[in-house]
């Protein structure tokens, strides 16, 4: 019906009522006639005449087939939203950029959500669990792990804190509700939050939404899962329990990607490689990746999962902001560039520090104020954390200047960072939500010499001093 001619009158059919050859010229299709052209009565033009006319038919045919053809598609969309409304299905679109979750097939948009129903008991506990954990190890190895506390301190404490602890069920409600509708499609969890009761609130969400499970990626990550030995690190047991006690609080039947959620020195490589194939091949998960792992562990996963034919991890989590920048802007991208690993990067503020909200000092109602935050506000006081607060004050300038937020900056500094398949995000309000999720426009904004600047700004990308070094 779209082919452009008329049906066949007969023999003695006028070929005038379908145009040259039956086609419709631009003329014909919308209604109006070509101006006769007087005579010229030069007969020697009139084959070039005729050519330069049999030329313009032709590509006015061309046109006129181009606009058919897009009204076809026209129409086809209009019966397919047609369709997908009787089914309750929208057609709705987002300007939520996608990207490949490292060299996967998995799309995830490029800001996800951190849920977290943290309490503040919750860093006492993960204490004990390293505390009990040291009682059976040698003396380096418990220097190794306490070493480790403040970093698993900041961890914990700092992306996902906002979720139970400075808002309600309702108000996480309606930030995972606003981050849906504005394209969001990763929630990420773990098993340790508030002690599993973090993965029981973003089931009982998830569930009262009602949303397509195939719309949405859940992430969770297994490693602390309770007190007793047994109940924590990365043996093939507790991978295995520990992702069936995740899945039973989530209310789903596989999570799209479970995470290590740091090396386990008691756990050989091939054991941790083979629970993770197992999982994903028995259907409770689709991925696996590893948070806080180093290149050469991470390395090493992969090489294992090569040799025994074994499923490979695709994602590594990692601290990135500003001021933590070596592993995100180094090594991953030599991995993404090897083996595929693409980063999923979570503290993008710093424990809200790059949002300015601490330039005069700590205020009352923020993070560093809570009981048990001590650390915090010292960190704040310290020699380092003064200047950073003085870089942070002068990219609140940079920020003026392009017409957004400091937060905003500083999510799409992360943005821009190669390799990086998401930024996770830790918010307390919808105003929050929106607000960072407007980095996406300021993404665009970032050309070279405005890096440039924010580099020379800073004082520390990790690049020039690998140069340097060489």
């Amino acid at each position: 019906m779209f082919a452009g001619r008329v049906p066949a009158t007969g023999a003695g059919g006028s070929a005038s009522a379908g145009g040259k050859g039956g086609k419709f010229s631009v003329e014909e299709l919308y209604g109006f006639n070509k101006k006769p052209k007087g005579s010229r009565g030069n007969s020697g033009k009139a084959e070039k005449s005729d050519g330069k006319k049999e030329r313009k038919e032709k590509e006015e045919s061309v046109l006129a087939s181009q606009i058919l053809e897009a009204a076809r598609r026209l129409m086809e969309r209009r019966r397919l939203e047609v369709y997908l409304k009787e089914c309750d299905v929208t057609m709705k679109q987002t300007s939520m950029p996608y990207r490949n979750l490292g060299k996967s097939g998995l799309r995830v948009s490029c800001l996800g959500l951190g849920v977290d129903t943290h309490t503040h008991t919750h860093s006492v506990n993960i204490h004990q669990h390293m505390c009990t954990h040291t009682i059976h190890t040698t003396t380096h190895i418990h220097t190794h792990i306490q070493s480790t506390y403040s970093v698993m301190f900041f961890l914990f404490s700092g992306t996902w804190v906002t979720f139970g602890s400075q808002i309600s069920d309702e108000m996480a409600e309606r930030v995972m509700t606003d981050a849906y509708d504005s394209g969001v499609n990763l929630f990420d969890t773990a098993e340790v939050y508030a002690s599993g009761r973090a993965e029981s609130t973003l089931g009982n969400i998830l569930k009262k939404k009602g949303w397509r499970r195939s719309s949405y990626v859940v992430t969770t990550k297994i490693y602390w899962g309770g007190q007793a030995e047994t109940e924590r690190g990365l043996s093939r047991k507790h991978v295995i329990e520990g992702l069936r006690g995740s899945l039973s609080r989530l209310q789903l039947d596989y999570v799209d990607i479970v995470f290590a959620n740091r090396s386990d020195i008691n756990a050989p490589m091939e054991e941790v490689v083979r629970a993770m194939t197992f999982v994903i091949d028995r259907g409770l998960a689709m991925y696996w990746g590893t948070s806080r792992w180093n290149a050469v562990e991470i390395m090493e996963a992969y090489s294992v999962a090569r040799q025994f034919n074994l499923v490979p991890p695709v994602c590594e989590q990692a601290e990135y902001h500003y001021f933590q920048r070596d592993k995100v802007e180094v090594h991953l991208p030599e991995l993404y560039h090897k083996i595929g690993v693409g980063a999923m990067t979570w503290s993008p503020l710093a424990c809200g520090l790059l949002t300015g909200k601490y330039n005069g000092g700590v205020p009352e109602s923020s993070r560093a104020a809570m009981k048990g935050y001590a650390w915090l506000k010292e960190r704040f006081h310290s020699d380092e954390g003064k200047k950073q607060l003085s870089k942070i004050q002068e990219l609140h300038l940079l920020a003026d200047r392009l017409n957004c937020t400091a937060a905003q900056l500083a999510i799409a500094w992360c943005l821009r960072s190669e390799g990086v398949s998401s930024v996770l995000l830790g918010v307390s309000n919808t105003e929050q939500l929106l607000e960072n999720i407007g980095s996406i426009r300021v993404l665009s904004l970032l050309t070279p010499p405005l890096i440039a600047e924010m580099d020379t700004l800073l004082g520390n990308n990790p690049r020039n001093r690998k140069k340097e070094a060489s």
